[in-house]
């Protein structure tokens, strides 16, 4: 890995990954690769997580070519140069910033989503102009295969290059200089990767995750609320960094919250989720052994059914309180707690009392409550009276705050995140004015209070 590491940033200073030709030829040629390998990233999918046909494309596949192709429409204009002003101090000169890759860059990416949370990253640095080396999840193995497949097959490894395997792996890469990281996963390996990159002084990107609230205030749609909900909560099992983690119902609005969350998960998975050929999995025994533990230590609303064999648990609704066991940490399953709460302020203060989360989402015809959430809870991203398709929008970007991670990316954001802002201010030749030599004098710093201020 270091001769990898040392071969890519000989690239790198070559200046070969610069031009905008080579870089439009690289994101064609990952979309081809994603593209001919389409029915193996199916199969790899549904041995790893029992991901379905539609599932696998909305989730995973159809979002990494829709990354590589925001990236080819705006390109070049991301490439250009941008103008901003200059005070009037520094005349004459202009001032610009341009867009410089970083370098070598190390892409860590997790289990839940291993095809997408590798790959969309993968598209936003080639459209950057750097090298890179990605290493997929080894708890996801079908998937990973497929990711080195294409990538092998695309671009020679002192470009972009694949590092498989477990625990020494990632320490190995770790040790390396590389010139970025980005990193996406649980908090814990999240503070080690943050740690690591400050030995060499590496900028980072922290994709974490957090207890994720969904409040329905009493002036919800609550038909409409249960369903996008229960939607949100079961893509991939709730897998998912973004899942509402818990929902805060108002009291008024409880119980019928949660008879019509009831009637959407057997309308979508029927009475016998378990028998389902399209419910996912829980990626495995270690995960769905801690998701079972929690189902037996709580107050179980409905579902709750388990299969060990399969390492499949029901859909589940919880009773909760902010002591429950299941309300310490962030879930990562299918197991949706639901907590009441009396005033939007209380909901509110109790949300701000915790770890500032990654999304937050809000069901309410309420203008005032919609002002007053947005305003006063800090949160990575969310939505109004919907879950999870916040992250799908490639004009906005997506990341977390405080303990649910630093930096962002997605479309254009991803191309600033694996680019380095670089500041260039030019003066001019035929004007020098002497105000700014020594020696000085009082007029000359009354002038200067002027024109600076």
């Amino acid at each position: 890995m270091k001769e990898i590491v040392q071969a890519q940033k000989e690239l790198y200073k070559s200046g070969g990954t610069l031009p905008e030709d080579f870089r439009r030829l690289q994101l064609e040629k990952l979309r081809k690769g994603v593209l001919k390998y389409q029915d193996e990233i199916g199969e790899a999918l549904r041995r790893d997580l029992n991901k379905s046909e539609f599932e696998t494309y909305e989730t995973e596949t159809g979002m990494v070519l829709e990354e590589i192709s925001c990236m080819l429409k705006h390109l070049h204009k991301l490439m250009q140069p941008k103008r901003v002003m200059t005070p009037i101090v520094h005349f004459p000169s202009t001032s610009k910033i341009y867009s410089e890759p970083y370098g070598s860059v190390l892409i860590m990416a997790p289990w839940n989503y291993p095809l997408q949370l590798a790959l969309v990253p993968l598209a936003g640095c080639l459209a950057a102009g750097n090298c890179a080396v990605v290493k997929p999840s080894n708890y996801s193995p079908a998937t990973s295969a497929v990711i080195k497949k294409i990538i092998t097959e695309s671009f020679p490894p002192e470009y972009i290059a694949v590092a498989e395997g477990g625990r020494e792996v990632n320490q190995d890469l770790l040790d390396q200089p590389f010139d970025y990281i980005f990193f996406t996963g649980g908090t814990t390996v999240g503070k080690l990767v943050m740690e690591k990159a400050a030995q060499h002084l590496t900028p980072v990107t922290l994709e974490l995750g957090g207890k994720s609230p969904c409040i329905v205030d009493e002036t919800a749609d609550i038909t409409l609320s249960a369903r996008r909900i229960i939607w949100g909560k079961l893509l991939n099992a709730g897998q998912t960094c973004v899942a509402p983690d818990y929902v805060l119902a108002h009291e008024s609005i409880y119980e019928k919250l949660i008879e019509q969350m009831k009637k959407y998960i057997v309308g979508f998975y029927g009475e016998r989720p378990l028998q389902d050929d399209n419910y996912p999995k829980i990626i495995n025994e270690k995960h769905y052994n801690r998701l079972a533990a929690l189902v037996e230590a709580s107050d179980v609303i409905y579902g709750g059914g388990k299969d060990p064999d399969t390492c499949q648990i029901e859909p589940t609704l919880i009773k909760a309180d902010w002591d429950s066991e299941i309300m310490k940490d962030e879930i990562f399953g299918p197991l949706l707690p639901v907590v009441k709460f009396s005033s939007l302020k209380e909901a509110a203060d109790a949300i701000k009392d915790r770890p500032k989360p990654l999304a937050l989402y809000y069901f309410t015809t309420s203008a005032a409550g919609k002002d007053f959430v947005t305003r006063n809870i800090s949160y990575g991203g969310g939505c109004i009276n919907d879950t999870i398709v916040h992250l799908a929008n490639p004009n906005i970007p997506f990341g977390g705050v405080g303990a649910s991670g630093m930096g962002s990316y997605h479309g254009k954001e991803s191309f600033r995140t694996f680019s380095h802002r670089k500041s260039v201010l030019e003066k001019k030749n035929w004007l020098d004015l002497p105000i700014r030599y020594t020696p000085n004098s009082q007029k000359d710093l009354k002038l200067l209070k002027i024109l600076m201020k």
